[in-house]
Formats: structure tokens, C-alpha cells, sequence
């Protein structure tokens, strides 16, 4: 089963969906994680509340890993058909600035403010 074509050849659709997913949820389970210590901290005395508070870190892992195993897949079909990834459908999932570091002069004849 192969997935759309690409300028470069077959990319699975799913592929950027998962690889989006992946990344925002990723970030959201760090973040998660400084809410998530001082908050199980103050249920400890409470071991219901404790155990809803691991199923739900615990699910949450799990759908990561569900997602990490999609994206193997994924990446692993695009390898196996012999394609590279276009820098275009990268750049489409991370958002990289476009615009060059400030302060950086391009100038020929600048010189360091040392000198």
C-alpha cells in the first residue's frame, strides 16, 4: 500500500499528520510534567486521586508511544521506497524561521567590533 505521491515520490498522507501529533503532543507532556509533580505531591495523601492522576500520565505515555511507533512506520516505508523527504515537507511540519540571525552582516568588507 503506498501513499500519496510527492514531487520526490510516495510520502504516506498520515505520515505529516502523525509526525505534527508527535511533536505538539510531546511538548504538551513535559510541560504537563511541572504541573504534574507538585500536584501529586499535594494528592499523596490521597491514593485514589494519586492512581487517577498515574492513568492518566500513564495513557498519555501511551498515546506517545502509539504515535512514535506510527512515525517509525511511516518514516520506514518512505525509506523503504527509496525517497528522500523534501527539506519543503519538513519545514512544513517545524515551523524554522525564514529570515537570517540578526546582527549577522553580510557585507564583504565588515569587520568584528573587536578590531
Amino acid at each position: 500500500m503506498r501513499g500519496a505521491p510527492c514531487a520526490n515520490g510516495p510520502i504516506p498522507r498520515w505520515l505529516r499528520f502523525v509526525l505534527i501529533l508527535d511533536r505538539c503532543g510531546s511538548a504538551a507532556y513535559v510541560g504537563a510534567g511541572f504541573f504534574f509533580a507538585p500536584v501529586l505531591a499535594v494528592l499523596s495523601p490521597w491514593p485514589t486521586l494519586t492512581a487517577v492522576c498515574w492513568v492518566i500520565i500513564g495513557l498519555a505515555g501511551l498515546w506517545l508511544g502509539l504515535l512514535g511507533i506510527a512515525m517509525a512506520t511511516g518514516l520506514a516505508m518512505v525509506l523503504r521506497a527509496g525517497v528522500e523527504i523534501p527539506e519543503d515537507y519538513w519545514r512544513s511540519i517545524i515551523d524554522y524561521p525564514t529570515i537570517s540571525r540578526p546582527g549577522v552582516s553580510t557585507h564583504l568588507d565588515s569587520r568584528p567590533a573587536s578590531v
